[in-house]
């Protein structure tokens, strides 16, 4: 049963508090607040290295009903800053359930709300923006207490997330007998871009974010993927000047969510942060060549403004059918393509996995 007699509570940067019950972790966590309106794959949003700094609140109103499992983390450990749910289940059922997802945030030392109202709190941030926040075990009714929160809460800003969710070193996977050697740039990666290549006969050689471009070229690829990952893409500049100087080589690169990003920054173009995102696994996105509308998995607060692609560099290939924002990219200048989206959703819908074939028909 639930522990109710633990209160935890949401203060945001507007003052708004949520009362609600403790689980997950005990303490003090800072973020950006943003929603996710997936209705399954709550592992692998723990689990988003793109979630990094963020207090994720979950739309769909009884998270944990399937438990957790080994099987389907995104990476090593959860990601998430915390974690607000309007109910989790203590008793979930299902054959490959390995325990609950209170255990799990505990073993991970993720703090988690539960019992507030996640309908008000998603209505807020789609009519005033993303903004911070923090869950605290504190009591925010006192006075001084509620000082000391605001002002960190005002202070708080998401850094150096890529720095602090990539790799530490080179990680191959597979054999040299594989048919292609394809890098893959570890801005945050979801494991199931890798498991995407080493489907298609890939060996794939996983590169800390900051690898130069000497020693991606050393390992003679294929081509080269560029993942997601966390945070505002126009703090990564030395990456950016690295995927210039690859763009100048005949390799087939393939960008996905932040990698998108960087590569349109990488040739001029620019980004800007979203209202309150697209994170969920209902967005629809129309392919421009085919006029074919597919259902993707997405997350993400940035966006490519796509009147910054001029048309000697590129071309816009994809478009969001809810608010006409850049889903796509396909370069003239450089033997490469990119898309917002998640082709690769293990927790979402599977509309787009044939853009991993595309790459692979590239090689």
């Amino acid at each position: 049963m639930f522990n109710l007699s633990k209160k935890a509570y949401l203060l945001l940067a507007d003052g708004t508090i949520y009362e609600g019950n403790s689980f997950g972790a005990v303490g003090t966590a800072y973020g950006e607040v943003v929603f996710t309106t997936g209705l399954t794959g709550y592992q692998e949003t723990l689990t988003d290295p793109s979630y990094y700094g963020q207090l994720v609140a979950q739309t769909f109103p009884l998270i944990g009903n399937y438990g957790v499992n080994l099987e389907d983390f995104e990476s090593n450990r959860s990601q998430v800053g915390g974690y607000i749910v309007r109910e989790w289940c203590n008793m979930p059922s299902n054959f490959r359930s390995k325990g609950n997802i209170d255990d799990f945030l505990k073993k991970q030392n993720i703090i988690g709300l539960h019992s507030i109202d996640t309908r008000s709190l998603t209505r807020k941030i789609r009519e005033h923006g993303v903004m911070n926040g923090v869950i605290t075990n504190e009591n925010v009714r006192d006075e001084n207490v509620l000082q000391q929160l605001r002002s960190q809460i005002m202070r708080f800003r998401i850094e150096n997330s890529v720095e602090n969710t990539t790799c530490k070193e080179i990680e191959i996977y597979g054999s040299q007998s594989k048919k292609y050697t394809v890098v893959l740039m570890d801005y945050g990666y979801k494991h199931n871009i890798r498991r995407e290549l080493e489907k298609r006969d890939c060996q794939v050689v996983v590169m800390p974010a900051n690898t130069d471009f000497d020693t991606i070229m050393s390992y003679k690829p294929n081509g080269i993927m560029l993942s997601n990952g966390p945070g505002n893409p126009e703090d990564n500049i030395e990456i950016i000047e690295t995927l210039k100087k690859l763009c100048k080589t005949d390799i087939p690169i393939f960008g996905i969510c932040l990698g998108h990003q960087l590569m349109c920054l990488a040739n001029g173009g620019r980004t800007t942060k979203l209202k309150y995102g697209h994170r969920g696994a209902n967005q629809p996105v129309i392919d421009l060549y085919s006029g074919k509308t597919y259902v993707t998995s997405q997350n993400h607060g940035y966006s490519v403004m796509k009147e910054s692609i001029s048309k000697e560099i590129g071309v816009v290939s994809h478009i969001n059918a809810n608010d006409n924002t850049c889903e796509g990219v396909r370069y003239k200048n450089c033997n490469a393509f990119t898309v917002q989206f998640h082709p690769e959703a293990h927790g979402g819908p599977l509309d787009t996995t044939f853009l991993f074939d595309e790459f692979i028909e590239k090689l």
